[in-house]
């Protein structure tokens, strides 16, 4: 999933909008405004699921990338992450971003090199976000709401890669995360790429939330692998499977 680039928004006009829309929050609607509005963003929500659902529903096993939009094409992580999405289609998986650029676009192009399935979820924002060219035209989906994109994402991945990143980066991760912990969906491996990047973030985890805090568990800690190369993160993933005896679509 991308991260949005707030410099690029942090002088444009867009404080004015979102002004409009907090004093929109605090306006007295009557019944029937109330009844119009939402029946509408109701049937916009099932026209996104519907597209959804319809696209990928055969698309086979696929292993979601997610990471920063902001890192560029000479970033050791871009090259890490495109190598990934190549292993993953010579392993059998598809591959499935945010659909935009950095990471996203490096996940994608790794996966059309290899001649696989290159999936992209894209959603529609203001500013920085736009679809990389790397993408299989039949499937890339655009949508307006982050809440329907997240479930297209869990609902048709079977494993997930995080790369680093940001803000929507880290809300993917611990998303994903909390689905497995509370048993909502089934335990998927989840693969923390880059151990400079990760570390802190996990010794935080376990010194405060853990030791401290007591807000998680000590097994919370086996959701996830920290890794720093492309074959690490597939023998992570076809080491889970091979443990049900299953494998991708070849």
């Amino acid at each position: 999933m991308s991260d949005i680039q707030n410099d690029a928004g942090a002088n444009a006009p867009a404080d004015d909008n979102s002004e409009e829309r907090i004093r929109a929050a605090f306006k007295n609607k009557n019944w029937s405004e109330i009844k119009s509005s939402d029946s509408w963003t109701i049937f916009r929500v099932m026209a996104e699921f519907v597209e959804g659902f319809d696209k990928l529903a055969k698309i086979g096993p696929c292993v979601s990338i997610f990471g920063s939009a902001r890192t560029k094409e000479d970033n050791p992580y871009y090259l890490t992450a495109s190598k990934i999405g190549e292993e993953l289609v010579k392993h059998g998986y598809g591959v499935i971003t945010g659909g935009g650029p950095g990471i996203m676009e490096a996940g994608n192009r790794g996966a059309r090199a290899a001649n696989g399935k290159s999936v992209g979820l894209n959603i529609d924002l203001p500013f920085e976000q736009f679809s990389n060219v790397y993408i299989d035209p039949d499937k890339l989906i655009t949508f307006d709401y982050f809440f329907v994109r997240k479930v297209m994402f869990v609902r048709y991945s079977q494993g997930f890669v995080v790369m680093p990143g940001g803000m929507g980066t880290l809300d993917e991760l611990f998303e994903a995360i909390t689905l497995i912990q509370t048993e909502k969906i089934g335990r998927f491996p989840i693969v923390l790429v880059g151990k400079e990047y990760w570390t802190g973030l996990v010794d935080w985890l376990r010194t405060m939330v853990f030791e401290k805090e007591k807000n998680i568990s000590e097994r919370d800690f086996d959701l996830f692998h920290i890794v720093d190369t492309p074959e690490e993160v597939l023998e992570v993933i076809n080491d889970f499977y091979s443990k049900y005896l299953l494998s991708p679509n070849f």
